[in-house]
């Protein structure tokens, strides 16, 4: 799905963290799993207009890349059509210039492109929930031309995962949170108020022992009790 001509509405000041605070010059192509990781990312670039490209699947994506010049391009491994790993190839086929960075969410880099020369940056799902800001220092690391794998992807070895019991109501806010939506539009949903909503997420947080929203559902998902 391409969601590019909807950027407006993907940024929104109420999420509460920031994944990026490193600057790009040139264009960015987002090709992420979901609205939730779109509107994550695109909140987090200190100029959102630079955003060129917001889609959900490979071939949109590189639609993209053959009308323009991007300078970035992050991409989960999983979409909703296609796969990063092949878009990043492609991707690099179409710009050899174009800097890459895919999230991997499940945790691990396939065999037959673990020594591609033009594989620069991957992050495991799991190093978010860790709060190493592993994005950032993808970014960073393919901006000043070197390469980079997030903590979990150079030992070997998954960060220990403790998966709480959550409450029905907190199953249904972490399920919204992880549908893209804001403490708005989820006090819409549940009919409550604002407030109340971001109470509701805010015990959410606690339960799960994260610090952000992106940690809740990328925790959630790796406990089961939640899908993209």
């Amino acid at each position: 799905m391409d969601f590019t001509p909807y950027l407006d509405s993907l940024n929104s000041s109420n999420l509460d963290e920031v994944l990026l605070s490193v600057a790009v010059q040139g264009k960015v192509a987002l090709a992420l799993k979901g609205r939730f990781f779109l509107r994550c990312l695109c909140d987090s670039f200190s100029e959102p207009t630079r955003i060129g490209c917001a889609v959900t699947d490979e071939q949109s994506c590189l639609t993209y890349l053959q009308q323009d010049s991007y300078e970035l391009l992050i991409c989960t491994d999983f979409l909703e059509s296609g796969n990063g790993f092949e878009l990043a190839r492609k991707a690099r086929e179409l710009q050899p210039e174009l800097k890459v960075v895919v999230l991997a969410l499940g945790d691990a880099i396939p065999v037959e492109y673990a020594d591609a020369g033009w594989l620069e940056a991957v992050v495991a799902e799991a190093d978010f929930i860790e709060d190493q800001k592993p994005l950032e220092a993808a970014v960073m690391a393919v901006m000043g031309h070197h390469s980079y794998r997030s903590p979990s992807l150079r030992s070997g070895q998954l960060p220990y995962l403790s998966c709480p019991r959550l409450t029905p109501r907190e199953y249904e806010v972490l399920d919204l949170l992880a549908s893209g939506l804001t403490d708005r539009e989820i006090a819409e949903q549940l009919v409550v108020s604002e407030e109340t909503a971001r109470t509701y997420t805010k015990r959410l947080l606690k339960t799960l022992e994260v610090n952000n929203r992106v940690q809740a559902v990328l925790k959630g998902m790796r406990c089961g009790m939640v899908q993209i």
